[in-house]
C-alpha cells in the first residue's frame, strides 16, 4: 500500500502546477453543463419565435436599440436562417399551377405570396413562379436571381408541394397545350374553389399570365392571411448573393449613426405614367408625355398635372420633400439613405434636398461599380438592395404609396411597429403651397406638418374595408394585422388606446 501511495504521489509530482481538487472539477464542469442549456434554450426560443412571432422578438430589439443606441435589427433578421425546417405536408394535388409574375419586385413579390396561397387553397402543385421580362424595366431576372429558390421550396413544404420546372410530359415538346388565364383581380376564396378548381380537374395544368392583386384584402380565412404573411416575412429571403451586399450595405450606414430611408419616387418613368409634371420645365413635360403615349398599354393619356397634384395622387418632388423633412425635425445632421432609381433631372433637382441635407447617400456612392457591376440592368436586384435597407432603418419615409412603399410599411409593422411615416400628400400640397405663397409662415407650417403626421407612422390600426370598392381600401401587404395577434381573435390586439401609440 505504502509503494501505491507513493507511487500516485510521484506522478502528481510530475504534472504542472497546483493538482486541482476532484469536487472543484465537478462544480465547473457542473457550471459548464448547465451555461450551455441555459444558451441552447434561449436560443430556440429565438428561432420560435422568429418562426411564428417574429414581431415580439423583433420589438424586444427595437426596444433595446432606442435605450442603447445599439442596432439590433441585422442580427434579428438573419437569426431566420437558423430556423429548422417542418415536414412535408402529405395531400393529393389536384394540378400544377404555372404563374408568370407582372410588374416590378414588389409587385412580384405580393403576387408570389397571393400565388401560394392558392396553391394551398386548392391542393395544388406550385411552379417556381416566373419573374416579369418584358415590362418596361426589360430585367432578365430570374426567380433564383433574386430570391432564394432552396429556402422558399423548403421552407413551405409543410403547407404547399413547390417544384422547381413542370415534368417533361406537359411541355409543350410533348404535345401538350397549357390553358392559360389571368384569374379575377381582387377575388375571394369561392371564386377559386368555385370557378378555377373546376379548370385544374379538366386541363391538369393552369397558366395564370398575370398575378397582380388577385387575391382579395380581406373576407379571407385566417389561415390562409397569416399564410401569405408567412410566404413574405419568412420564405422569401433574397438570394446570397443578394443578401451579401444588402447586410454590408447596412453595416456600413449603422456604423454612422441611425437610418433615415427616403423612398424619393421621382424617377422618369413614375412622372411620366402618372401625368406628374410640378417643377419640370416644358421640355421635360413634354418629354414625359411622349414617353406615356409610347407605351400602348397604358391607357390613360391626357392627364391634367396639377388637379392630380391637389388630390394627392403625386410623388412629393424633391424641393417639396426638402421642406417637409425640414418641418418634421429633421436636420443637417441626418444621415438620409436615398432608396430609389435614377432621380429625374438628377442632381439639378436634388440641389435643394442636398443643400438642406449634406448627409444623403445611395447604395451607388456607398458601393463600389465592382461590387454593383453583377447588378447594373437588373432592377428587381437594385430594388432588394433597397428593400433590404429600408427594413432594417431607424425610420422609412416615402414620397408616394406605390408597392415597394406599402410592402415595407407592411414588414415594418410586422417586425415590431417600426417608425414608418406615411405622408398625406394632399395636405402637404395645402400647406407647401401656402408657405411658399408668404400666407403661411414657417414655424406655423412645422407645426401643421407635424400635426398633420403625428398619427400617420406606422401604428397599430385595422385596415380600412370597402368590399364595393378594393382599390381604394387599405392593402393587405401594407397592414396584414392578422399576422400581428395571437389565436383567432385579431381585434384585442388592434384596440384603440394602442393605435394612438406612437412606438
Amino acid at each position: 500500500m505504502e509503494d501505491r501511495s507513493e507511487s500516485i504521489q510521484v506522478r502528481c509530482d510530475k504534472l504542472p502546477g497546483p493538482v486541482i481538487p476532484r469536487t472543484r472539477l465537478q462544480v465547473s464542469f457542473v457550471r459548464i453543463c448547465f451555461s450551455i442549456l441555459v444558451w441552447t434554450f434561449l436560443i430556440q426560443i429565438v428561432a420560435f419565435g422568429k418562426l411564428w412571432h417574429p414581431h415580439f422578438i423583433s420589438n424586444i430589439a427595437n426596444r433595446i436599440s432606442q435605450v442603447t443606441g445599439i442596432p439590433l435589427s441585422l442580427h434579428v433578421d438573419e437569426s431566420i436562417q437558423s430556423t429548422p425546417f417542418l415536414p412535408a405536408r402529405n395531400y393529393s394535388s389536384n394540378g400544377y399551377l404555372r404563374v408568370s409574375c407582372n410588374g416590378g419586385l414588389n409587385q412580384m413579390r405580393a403576387a408570389i405570396c397571393d400565388m401560394v396561397t392558392v396553391a394551398r387553397l386548392l391542393n395544388l402543385t406550385l411552379v417556381v413562379p416566373e419573374l416579369d421580362k418584358a415590362s418596361f424595366w426589360a430585367d432578365p431576372s430570374n426567380f433564383d436571381d433574386v430570391f432564394n429558390v432552396s429556402h422558399f421550396i423548403e421552407s413551405l413544404r409543410d403547407e404547399v408541394h413547390i417544384i422547381r420546372r413542370l415534368p417533361k410530359k406537359f411541355n409543350r415538346k410533348h404535345g401538350f397545350t397549357q390553358f392559360a388565364m389571368p384569374p379575377v383581380s381582387w377575388s375571394n376564396e369561392k371564386y377559386y374553389l368555385k370557378q378555377i378548381l373546376p379548370l385544374f380537374k379538366k386541363h391538369k395544368v393552369l397558366h395564370f399570365n398575370k398575378t397582380d392583386a388577385r387575391l382579395a384584402n380581406n373576407g379571407i380565412p385566417l389561415y390562409l392571411q397569416k399564410l401569405r404573411c408567412r410566404v413574405n416575412f419568412q420564405a422569401l429571403k433574397f438570394s446570397p448573393q443578394i443578401e451579401t451586399l444588402g447586410y454590408k450595405l447596412i453595416r456600413l450606414l449603422q456604423e454612422k449613426g441611425p437610418i433615415v430611408v427616403l423612398h424619393l419616387r421621382y424617377e422618369m418613368d413614375m412622372l411620366a405614367f402618372s401625368g406628374c409634371t410640378h417643377g419640370c420645365t416644358k421640355e421635360e413635360a413634354d418629354e414625359l408625355k411622349r414617353m406615356r403615349y409610347a407605351f400602348p398599354w397604358w391607357r390613360e393619356k391626357e392627364i391634367s398635372s396639377e388637379k392630380r397634384r391637389s388630390q394627392g395622387l403625386c410623388p412629393l418632388t424633391p424641393e417639396e420633400t426638402a421642406l417637409t423633412l425640414q418641418a418634421m425635425g429633421f436636420n443637417k445632421e441626418t444621415q438620409i439613405y436615398i432608396a430609389a432609381g435614377e432621380v429625374y433631372g438628377s442632381e439639378r433637382r436634388l440641389a435643394a434636398l442636398r443643400e438642406a441635407f449634406p448627409l444623403i447617400v445611395k447604395k451607388e456612392t456607398l458601393l463600389s461599380p465592382e461590387e454593383l457591376h453583377l447588378f447594373r440592368n437588373h432592377s428587381s436586384q437594385m430594388a432588394a438592395l433597397d428593400f433590404m435597407v429600408s427594413i432594417a432603418s431607424n425610420t422609412f419615409i416615402p414620397t408616394y404609396d406605390g408597392n415597394m412603399a406599402r410592402l415595407v410599411e407592411g414588414h415594418r409593422r410586422y417586425l415590431g411597429f417600426k417608425r414608418t411615416i406615411t405622408l398625406d400628400r394632399k395636405k402637404l400640397v395645402e400647406l407647401l403651397d401656402m408657405h411658399q405663397n408668404g400666407t403661411l409662415p414657417w414655424d406655423a407650417f412645422a407645426a401643421a406638418v407635424r400635426s398633420a403626421h403625428e398619427k400617420r407612422q406606422g401604428q397599430p390600426m385595422q385596415r380600412r374595408v370597402n368590399p364595393d370598392k378594393p382599390k381604394e381600401e387599405h392593402y393587405f401587404y401594407a397592414n396584414p394585422h392578422e399576422c400581428f395577434c395571437e389565436g383567432t381573435n385579431c381585434n384585442g390586439s388592434l384596440s384603440h388606446s394602442n393605435s394612438s401609440q406612437v412606438l
